[in-house]
């Protein structure tokens, strides 16, 4: 790993205008999971502690200890997690670059393939495979329930209600995706286990007579279940993924199944962001056309169908994006190394402290806007990259650059 940028320790305060709702949602992606941690203790420090914490896979067990404690404690919890599934590697030199730093990735991917993680999963033992020909599985997770029984207080999750927590997996049988919610049902450690059983690496978990899946094989991110949950409310969302969209052309096999699994992962991140403003531009819109409608037509049975559909809240959804210093390799997300988990963890919080500063969702919005998407790591990427002719030009959000221009053709249309 390179060595990564200072973390800036300054912070814009937080208005009391500014009274949205906040909420974190965290993406799958096995050992890449310690940035999101790294995310969060930006966020514990700031004046944007989440009300609601959703996730899939790791995400959903960062986001179980991060409900599942008090706010004092999270960061510990989550860095005791996180060291003590990494613990084998913790001698292991840091600091190593080029040639080096790829052969320990290496040998710390294989060590996981072949003995696990602690306190998380472990192969199944030689005469399983001799005496037993239904196995469901390569490994079992014995492990990661008893470690998420000492880590995470459930009842605090299903009683004090301080932090709503959101888990996504799929129905083995019907294909269905499901939400483990805590506002609606009792959380279990085998809910959260239930969210990260990715086949054919982990068995299935059975709940209640169903049995479940990792939810990241319908979709890799709750945030469509954050944003359209009803009654919706407006809400600042920080979505953190590991998985970046963008990225260099491959030039060897090695970085094709890289590259291959950051689209297949990030796809439905950025298809689930695009569809939800989409709606919630329709939403608005019925507002808007509520408006101007005379009585006559406006108490009809038809328009007041249609204002159900309505809706008046605004979004402001922050993206925190890994994006790694260097190559990776394919085993990257389940490349447990000490030293690879410590710089993740650090750079997540560079990026998320980064991010906290420049605070783009304060900026004023447009009467018409309902769904503004920031990423500020990228932006400052694109106008590091970019030449410049003397003068300052702002750099707009990733996805709204080209917003104005497209809503301006549509109202001369």
């Amino acid at each position: 790993m390179t060595e990564l940028p200072p973390v800036p320790e300054r912070q814009v305060p937080r208005p009391r205008s500014y009274d949205k709702k906040v909420g974190l949602v965290l993406q799958g992606g096995g050992a890449l999971g310690s940035y999101q941690a790294g995310v969060y203790e930006a966020l514990a420090s700031s004046d944007y502690l989440p009300d609601w914490v959703a996730g899939i896979s790791i995400g959903s067990i960062n986001a179980a200890i991060i409900a599942g404690n008090p706010p004092r404690q999270r960061v510990a919890r989550l860095r005791q997690f996180w060291e003590e599934i990494t613990a084998p590697t913790a001698w292991w030199p840091p600091g190593l670059s080029g040639a080096f730093a790829a052969w320990q990735r290496g040998a710390s991917g294989f060590a996981t393939l072949m003995f696990g993680q602690p306190g998380f999963f472990s192969p199944r033992k030689v005469q399983d495979w001799l005496w037993q020909d239904k196995l469901t599985s390569y490994y079992v997770t014995d492990g990661l329930r008893r470690t998420l029984e000492r880590l995470v207080d459930f009842d605090r999750i299903n009683h004090a209600k301080e932090t709503r927590l959101s888990l996504g997996a799929v129905n083995v049988q019907t294909g269905r995706f499901a939400y483990f919610d805590s506002a609606e049902i009792t959380i279990r450690a085998e809910h959260v286990m239930a969210s990260g059983a990715l086949p054919p690496g982990f068995p299935p978990v059975e709940i209640d007579g169903q049995y479940y899946w990792d939810g990241g094989l319908v979709s890799n991110t709750p945030l469509q279940y954050v944003l359209d949950y009803h009654p919706r409310r407006s809400r600042l969302t920080f979505q953190v993924d590991v998985f970046p969209a963008s990225g260099r052309l491959p030039a060897n096999l090695e970085e094709v199944c890289e590259r291959e699994k950051d689209i297949r992962y990030s796809s439905r991140t950025r298809i689930t962001t695009e569809n939800f403003r989409q709606r919630h531009e329709v939403r608005h819109a019925i507002n808007e056309l509520m408006e101007i409608l005379p009585p006559e037509l406006r108490n009809t049975e038809q328009a007041k169908r249609l204002y159900e559909h309505g809706c008046v809240t605004t979004m402001d959804i922050v993206q925190l994006v890994y994006r790694s210093q260097g190559r990776e390799g394919a085993g990257k997300d389940y490349e447990f190394g000490r030293a690879t988990m410590n710089a993740r963890w650090q750079q997540g919080l560079a990026d998320a402290r980064t991010t906290l500063l420049a605070a783009p969702w304060l900026a004023p919005a447009a009467q018409d806007v309902g769904v503004r998407v920031f990423d500020v790591m990228h932006d400052l990427l694109v106008a590091k990259h970019t030449p410049t002719t003397g003068s300052h030009t702002a750099v707009q959000p990733m996805e709204d650059a080209a917003r104005p221009a497209a809503r301006a053709e549509r109202k001369r249309a």
